[in-house]
């Protein structure tokens, strides 16, 4: 059986790496007691809490964390019309906290995520594992059969073109989870009680062309190189479909990505997903998606950008008018999901006006 790590004792990171260059955001309803297991590692840095739900509900912050705290009369009051952009009841409400960030790097993660042990019952420090993939090179033009090879231990393999070898940035880290998979409904009905109690201690870079299904749970990225792009749509109250906010960013981000030659990486670092959701909730949330992700998926796949699209917001732009186009003959859903993808980067360049296209 797989636990959380005990970090009682350890002593706080006053060295903490990209203290001044980071924050973390996190999407809540409730009180934000799981952040005491996270203090030695989170608390130097700088906390975006979005509250999710009842806007007159208090949420408890532990002392010592310094934070700002968003709920929705908040993001009507800064978003006026364009706040119909932000879903309400549904954790994609974090990407506001991206928003309205003005730092270089986001970490964001769930309530429910305790810190992991490593196999030698080290407590894992999954911030500063994201902070190594993002600031190492991504290798997504030829794999490489050793992982990561940027790590220390590692190289690149024989074979491998000595002309690739410098690699591209890294946009994006994309960590794992320990104790409850993060799996669809139909999966957690037939298999009700497994649980991941492998750790794989490695890193690697999805090649180039290759989709994946990314996980909001557990995530760093580079705001300055591909934020405008970390839009996680529109779920929860109110749309037909939910659970597929982070797939869809992720989506987007890696045709954006893959256009722009920069990288993404999946792998360390391991968190504990301590709470299981309710499959038969869940069900209802997904099971649109779970038909409508087998035309999304090839969508994307053969999606082509131009190469007058240079920049992120350019990129999503087109994306959105794609999506209008050709998904809209699915459920009348997208063509609102394709207008709320340009209101999103409207209202990004709006708060974000050095990034602005």
């Amino acid at each position: 059986m797989v636990e959380p790590a005990n970090t009682v004792g350890i002593p706080l990171n006053h060295a903490a790496l990209l203290k001044d260059e980071l924050d973390i955001v996190i999407p809540t309803i409730r009180n934000l007691d799981f952040l005491e297991m996270w203090r030695p590692f989170l608390q130097p840095y700088h906390l975006i809490i979005v509250q999710d739900g009842d806007p007159s509900k208090t949420i408890a912050v532990p002392e010592g964390f310094d934070y700002e705290l968003y709920n929705r009369n908040d993001i009507n009051r800064i978003l006026g019309p364009k706040a119909s952009c932000i879903s309400f009841k549904d954790s994609a409400c974090r990407c506001f906290g991206y928003m309205v960030s003005k730092k270089k790097y986001i970490f964001t993660i769930d309530d429910d995520c305790f810190v992991a042990k490593d196999p030698s019952g080290k407590a894992v420090n999954a911030l500063e594992q994201h902070i190594k993939n993002l600031l190492c090179p991504s290798s997504p033009l030829f794999f490489n059969t050793l992982y990561d090879p940027y790590r220390e231990g590692a190289d690149f393999v024989r074979g491998y073109p000595f002309s690739l070898r410098e690699g591209v940035s890294t946009a994006v880290s994309h960590g794992l989870w320990l104790n409850i998979p993060d799996y669809d409904a139909p999966t957690q009905l037939v298999k009700p009680k497994e649980r991941n109690t492998r750790y794989v201690d490695a890193v690697m870079t999805i090649p180039k062309g290759t989709l994946f299904p990314m996980c909001g749970m557990n995530l760093a990225f580079d705001r300055e190189l591909i934020g405008p792009a970390m839009y996680f749509g529109l779920m929860g109250d109110g749309q037909p479909i939910g659970r597929y906010d982070d797939m869809w960013a992720g989506w987007c981000v890696k045709v954006i990505c893959d256009h722009l030659g920069l990288g993404v990486k999946t792998g360390l670092p391991y968190i504990y997903h301590s709470k299981a959701s309710n499959p038969f909730v869940n069900l209802k949330k997904e099971y649109k998606g779970i038909f409508w992700q087998e035309d999304i998926i090839p969508f994307f796949q053969s999606a082509k950008l131009s190469k007058e699209a240079v920049t992120v917001q350019q990129c999503y732009i087109e994306l959105s008018k794609m999506v209008k186009e050709k998904l809209s003959a699915i459920d009348p859903y997208f063509d609102k999901l394709a207008d709320a993808m340009v209101t999103w980067i409207e209202a990004w360049d709006e708060l974000n006006p050095a990034t602005k296209a």
